[in-house]
């Protein structure tokens, strides 16, 4: 090999870890502004009142908002490419985490939460589609579990700065803490996002690269399902894991935000463990019929431990905190990779849109469910979302898209 070739090399591998840094970014973001009001809770019933079926409905407008764009978004990807949506769509985001963080009035700020999800939207899809076009199949497991980690990340990130900030400043002032990061995220989109490669129109038609995944195959649509009954208890954790400690546990605010930090940290370690778990066996779906069972034990022993209620219940937390988001990435990658780069934006937008109907669905329904049953009843009904999930997972007679083949 050349030393220009060995160059050129270097570079391209280089760039493709700067474009997995980059859409990092752009994912952690989006999961403070989306997924940080629900550590509002708190500091919304203390200050204004609101019981958990209301504050739930404020939680989940973020959600909603993405719900509704995320195939639109992806389409765009699809046929603009990356660059533009990420820079686009976080600039906005940034513009109505601003009208949310100045406003006057609860209902308003519901309002621009919606909006602001409906930018946020963009990076669910684009972001994924710089990483898996990219990197290579047998270093994709690698490079999108290391992507989902932004969402746990942000997540965690969320958990450690915003009860504070608004229990010392304001709701205002900790909706001001994802406008900032949505902001320096377009920023860094528009100047450093590379669009990955891909063979022309034409080429593509001739290799059959063009048609509509969904056609002749259920794999999509049975990945697009198990993925939104594994969402159930992941956003059931996410969103009361705060209020649960602190109300059942009597842990103060700063205590309790510490722990679904480091909660959160663990399953972003996670979803980048099952990601080189998938490159090693060859299959991203074979890991992911595992992790959903670990994800619905993990429950079930937080619904046992709190309705004793015994010590274990805080490392039952965290390890269903921890179980119930490794899935994402497996199923995500799998996705991308069969819908293939001309359908990747449009797939990962149904895929992220079923998530996101069933995230916006969860704080009001499982507050409410608090509020009759209490929580130990609650977790146990979370539970049983991935273990109905699990034979629905395609395997046998379905193309893996890591090993190629169908699996026995």
């Amino acid at each position: 090999m050349t030393a220009t070739n060995v160059e050129t090399t270097a570079v391209g591998s280089a760039r493709k870890w700067w474009m997995l840094a980059l859409g990092m970014f752009a994912q952690a973001a989006q999961a403070v502004f989306v997924n940080g009001v629900a550590f509002l809770i708190p500091e919304l019933q203390a200050s204004h009142g609101l019981s958990l079926a209301r504050t739930g409905l404020l939680v989940a407008a973020p959600t909603v908002g993405v719900m509704l764009t995320l195939i639109a978004w992806g389409a765009l990807a699809d046929r603009y490419g990356e660059r533009t949506v990420l820079a686009i769509g976080m600039a906005v985001t940034a513009a109505a985490g601003l009208g949310a963080a100045s406003s006057g009035s609860l209902s308003a700020t519901g309002v621009f939460l919606v909006l602001g999800g409906m930018a946020a939207a963009s990076a669910n899809a684009a972001s994924g589609r710089v990483v898996v076009g990219w990197f290579p199949p047998e270093r994709r497991g690698l490079a999108m579990g290391i992507r989902q980690m932004s969402l746990p990340l942000g997540i965690a990130c969320a958990a450690l700065t915003m009860p504070s900030l608004a229990h010392e400043h304001g709701i205002g002032w900790a909706l001001a803490l994802p406008t900032a990061l949505c902001a320096a995220a377009a920023l860094a989109c528009a100047i450093g996002v590379v669009d990955p490669p891909r063979p022309s129109r034409t080429s593509a038609a001739g290799l059959e690269m063009l048609a509509n995944p969904y056609r002749n195959s259920s794999t999509l649509w049975r990945i697009h399902a198990v993925s939104v009954l594994l969402v159930v208890p992941q956003y059931t954790v996410w969103t009361y894991a705060l209020v649960w400690l602190i109300s059942e546990r009597h842990w103060e605010a700063t205590a309790a935000g510490l722990l679904v930090t480091v909660a959160q940290v663990l399953g972003a370690l996670g979803r980048m463990a099952v990601g080189v778990w998938s490159d090693a066996v060859g299959s991203r779906l074979r890991p992911l019929r595992w992790v959903a069972a670990a994800g619905g034990l993990s429950m079930a022993a937080l619904a046992l431990s709190d309705s004793a209620p015994s010590l274990l219940a805080i490392p039952a937390l965290v390890a269903a905190s921890v179980a119930t988001v490794a899935p994402n990435g497996l199923a995500f990658t799998a996705v991308a990779e069969i819908a293939g780069p001309f359908w990747g934006g449009r797939a990962l937008g149904v895929q992220n849109t079923g998530q996101f109907v069933a995230a916006s669905l969860v704080p009001p329904t499982f507050g409410a469910l608090i509020g009759i049953l209490g929580f130990p009843l609650t977790f146990a009904i979370a539970a049983a979302f991935p273990v109905i999930s699990i034979p629905m997972i395609p395997l046998a007679g379905s193309a893996d898209p890591a090993r190629g083949t169908g699996e026995d």
